[in-house]
């Protein structure tokens, strides 16, 4: 990665729907080479996937929760993760050092929606002994922007 493929992460961070011509003024290359530099960064897996920030109130998810879930043995992980990949419910699942195995953030519409998905869903699979749910109150930040760290070159 060189100092444009950075600027135009940091670019697509900021607006994903940018047009390549407008992104390509941004960061002082012709829309052609611009495109061909995005598709070449998702080629590598640089670039996951283009997505929006959604207002989870206003779907009708109002609730927020992280679930620490430990299982039983590291026998049971396939069957947890192919679990939580089905489930649309959870958004992020982490692998944590520590006391437990995996930290969900789970998105429900309430507090009985979101014990369907832990003690039926979860709890009901065979391996996970024990969970820990922190409901959310508010949020004050939530962001797609991730901290460059390619210390080779900077973005100017």
């Amino acid at each position: 990665m060189d100092n444009y493929d950075l600027k135009i992460i940091n670019q697509l961070m900021d607006n994903s729907r940018i047009k390549w011509a407008d992104l390509a003024a941004e960061i002082g290359l012709s829309a052609p080479a611009t495109a061909e530099r995005v598709n070449r960064l998702v080629e590598q897996g640089v670039i996951k996937n283009f997505g929006v920030l959604i207002d989870a109130e206003k779907v009708g998810s109002e609730l927020t929760a992280f679930v620490a879930v430990s299982l039983e043995r590291p026998e049971n992980r396939a069957s947890f993760l192919k679990l939580i990949n089905q489930l649309e419910e959870v958004q992020e699942c982490h692998h944590i050092a520590g006391e437990d195995d995996y930290l969900l953030k789970i998105r429900s519409k309430n507090t009985k929606d979101l014990d369907r998905v832990i003690s039926h869903e979860i709890k009901g699979l065979k391996g996970v002994i024990r969970t820990k749910t922190t409901i959310v109150m508010d949020t004050t930040k939530e962001t797609f922007r991730m901290p460059l760290q390619n210390h080779k070159f900077s973005i100017e």
